[in-house]
């Protein structure tokens, strides 16, 4: 039987319409959650609505409304190109940054949508916020030299009483996770993460039951991976002060699961049923799905083609997508994932320029970070290899509607 899902994904009082491409290179996915063999087939075609904006016009995608009065029957006019740190896209939040590595959405009820973004090679933290300049909000020495700097942000589990914020960065002797609050010089809470050449990207997530979820590269040497001793290429599962947490598959060990390489992303659903890792290896790119106590050998979902996944986002639901961005590829992908977790189907490929109406780009993505289960925040990376325009780097918000079709099962 082919199944159909149909979803559509905008930006906030600017959405984005957005049509599917499939892509090419997709292979090796993990489906025993579903308990059967499944076997992907091409999706239909979807059906891509006009774009529409805040005032429900088709066609006004911009501030002051560009396209407005569009007929039904007129295309929708192109978002003006920005004029310098200005920007015509009402998605965009924040504007020239340096290469905007790190995400992490502030609480509220998304009226108001706003987060902490971190600037790779600098280590700078900026507040964004929609309608308002970016704001310095700390500052964090970092070796920002290779792929390391400050290469993730995540929200303390008890934020809303102690304030704290997280962060994966690289030093002149090692990769760590510090703590730290606004303003603050940031205090370290687990150090010695081996540094290389290459492999010093981290990402930092948190579990239901409050803990962090840290996943290290292998910095460059693929082997540490798999070597216990070792706490490169681990995700490592630990309490705010940097302890093993409560729980973990070996007590008093840190190590929740082995086999990571280039971490991009990390990501759950709101019960923490489903958790995902997003890695990068020599051959392909991989979305996993973590499991404690079980190395990362199988993926989900890999992608031969490597486009850099990066960010990911759990809007699944009853029926929908694990949403992920690219970094190379500088796209948007809409994943089939059923509640279970199983992937039914190809990723849908979006924001790529070549879709919707009119077709909208940001160049490179980097990570993602949930505002709540309609929202998410992401930056952009054009000053790191990309194609940088004038108000680039990025801060964006995107919501979960964009119409995808995808395949179904047999």
């Amino acid at each position: 039987m082919r199944t159909r899902y149909r979803r559509k994904w905008t930006a906030p009082l600017a959405m984005l319409a957005c049509g599917a491409l499939l892509l090419s290179g997709c292979a090796d996915f993990d489906n025993t959650a579903a308990g059967q063999k499944f076997t992907p087939v091409n999706p239909p075609s979807p059906e891509v609505p006009p774009q529409v904006g805040p005032g429900g016009e088709a066609g006004d995608s911009g501030p002051g409304g560009p396209g407005r009065g569009n007929g039904p029957n007129q295309p929708p006019t192109p978002v003006p190109p920005p004029q310098g740190c200005k920007d015509f896209d009402k998605a965009v939040i924040a504007t020239c940054l340096d290469t905007v590595a790190a995400v992490a959405a502030l609480p509220g009820d998304g009226s108001a949508p706003s987060g902490l973004a971190g600037e790779r090679k600098s280590g700078r933290i900026v507040l964004a916020a929609a309608g308002k300049d970016p704001a310095d909000w700390a500052a964090i020495a970092v070796d920002g030299s290779s792929d390391g700097g400050l290469t993730s942000l995540a929200l303390s589990p008890g934020f809303a009483e102690d304030q704290l914020v997280f962060a994966y960065i690289t030093t002149p002797s090692d990769n760590r996770v510090v703590r730290l609050a606004k303003g603050q010089t940031p205090k370290p809470v687990l150090t010695g993460i081996p540094k290389g050449a290459t492999g010093n990207r981290g990402v930092i997530g948190t579990d239901a039951k409050g803990a962090l979820l840290v996943a290290t590269g292998d910095a460059g040497n693929p082997g540490l991976a798999a070597d216990p001793g070792s706490l490169a290429g681990k995700v490592l599962r630990i309490d705010t002060s940097g302890k093993p947490a409560p729980g973990n598959p070996t007590a008093g060990s840190a190590v929740f699961s082995t086999g990571v390489h280039s971490p991009g992303g990390m990501c759950r659903d709101q019960s923490g049923s489903r958790l995902w890792l997003t890695d990068r290896l020599a051959d392909k790119d991989v979305l996993y799905r973590l499991r404690g106590g079980q190395p990362l050998t199988t993926p989900a979902w890999s992608w031969t083609d490597k486009p850099g996944v990066a960010g990911c986002a759990d809007f699944v639901g009853p029926t929908g997508y694990l949403t992920l961005t690219t970094s190379i590829a500088g796209n948007l992908q809409n994943l089939p994932v059923t509640p279970d977790g199983a992937v039914t189907g190809k990723p849908n490929v979006l924001m790529d320029g070549k879709v919707g109406k009119p077709p909208r780009t940001f160049g490179r993505l980097s990570a993602m970070s949930m505002i709540n289960p309609q929202m998410a925040l992401t930056g952009t990376l054009n000053k790191d290899g990309g194609a940088p325009v004038s108000s680039d780097d990025r801060v964006l918000i995107v919501t979960p509607s964009a119409s995808a079709g995808t395949g179904g099962k047999d």
